[in-house]
């Protein structure tokens, strides 16, 4: 599913701006607007996955409904098209996330919980890399034919669909007694102060992090060529696809609170080379910075909600945790999206420095009880 959708987001900016005629604050509340969608989504996925004590049907569900948007991509004649097939696509996404994250929670040891979601992360993050690297070699056969691109990527969408139907089988569950509201108010004070601690860290760095529709077109005003383009996201998902899972196990046995400090330091310099860069050269070292934070993050983030959560309602505390997230990815994109087109594209870098500077004193002024 990632070759697909990647395959198309490596391209939607440019394809906004250079077919459909969108501007760059539209971009930026496109962007926002898909991203936030998805994390939202989660949470009640999550909820409804811990109730019913099933997780692959509702991924199932949310791989689907990704791949029936694809086409849509290939036929919009205009942005209004394109934002309700991102907020299709990116509702997908919520569904499956949250079921997914509590399934790798729930079968695996605690002892390598870090190493588990930093190779879930590597491994998403190989489709990720190659979707980009083939929307590369496709625009370069097809002379920049974004709307071909497109349509094909419909083709690893549905494969991803049929793969997961057929060739996954949810391990059984114990026998539950009388199913519960996951959030009533008795069983939300089961997610206590360290899960929450862990949940306002995410958001923290999501106001830091904006959307990466940016680093496209940082690399456009660069001097890259349209075709080249996305090979801003082939460099960014393969730094991060490399480090993910060594960072994982690392996890397992260092500081917390130090490997996302670490991880708020490379995103604050991705930010400054980023903001600095006059060529497209000197962008893709801040994009692989980007891709480093990314990997030293992530999956650690994970592990730290499947830590401080209860078993019953892993799938409810991965969902609270990207809600907060998804309310602090719109006003992220969007802000990012005006000081762009207000005062240039090194403003936009300057300012998720200024984020990341902040969460790093936040960080460091308060640790949690738990998993530090």
């Amino acid at each position: 599913m990632d070759v697909s959708s990647e395959m198309i987001h490596g391209l939607l900016p440019l394809f906004l701006t250079t077919v459909l005629g969108a501007g760059v604050i539209a971009v930026g509340l496109i962007e926002g607007l898909a991203e936030a969608t998805a994390l939202i989504v989660r949470v009640f996925s999550g909820i409804v996955s811990d109730y019913l004590g099933k997780r692959k049907a509702l991924a199932l569900l949310g791989y689907g409904l990704g791949a029936l948007t694809k086409p849509l991509f290939a036929l919009a004649p205009h942005a209004g098209v394109v934002l309700a097939a991102r907020l299709a696509d990116r509702v997908g996404k919520g569904i499956r996330g949250a079921p997914r994250d509590a399934l790798v929670a729930d079968i695996t040891p605690p002892a390598l919980r870090g190493a588990a979601f930093g190779l879930r992360q590597s491994l998403d993050t190989v489709g990720a890399f190659l979707g980009p690297l083939a929307a590369v070699g496709l625009m370069l056969l097809w002379h920049d034919n974004f709307r071909a691109v497109f349509g094909l990527a419909v083709i690893p969408g549905a494969a991803a669909v049929v793969l997961l139907a057929l060739g996954l089988r949810e391990p059984g569950r114990p026998p539950a007694g009388r199913r519960t509201n996951p959030i009533r108010r008795d069983n939300l004070r089961l997610l206590g102060p360290a899960y929450w601690w862990v949940a306002a860290i995410g958001a923290v760095f999501t106001l830091a992090r904006f959307s990466e529709a940016f680093l496209v077109l940082r690399a456009q005003q660069a001097g890259m060529a349209i075709a080249l383009v996305p090979l801003v996201m082939v460099v960014m998902n393969a730094a991060y696809a490399l480090t993910a899972y060594p960072f994982g196990r690392l996890s397992d046995r260092l500081s917390h609170t130090a490997l996302l400090a670490a991880g708020l330091v490379v995103l604050i310099a991705a930010d400054l080379v980023l903001a600095a860069g006059s060529g497209w050269r000197l962008v893709l070292v801040g994009v692989t910075l980007w891709g480093l934070h990314m990997g030293l993050t992530q999956g650690l983030l994970a592990r730290m909600v499947a830590d401080t959560a209860p078993a019953t309602l892993r799938g409810t505390a991965f969902g609270f945790f990207n809600l907060i997230s998804g309310l602090a990815m719109l006003p992220a994109s969007v802000v990012a999206g005006l000081m762009w087109a207000r005062f240039g594209a090194a403003a936009t870098f300057y300012t998720g420095a200024g984020f990341g500077a902040l969460a790093l004193a936040g960080l460091l002024a308060r640790r949690p009880a738990r998993s530090a």
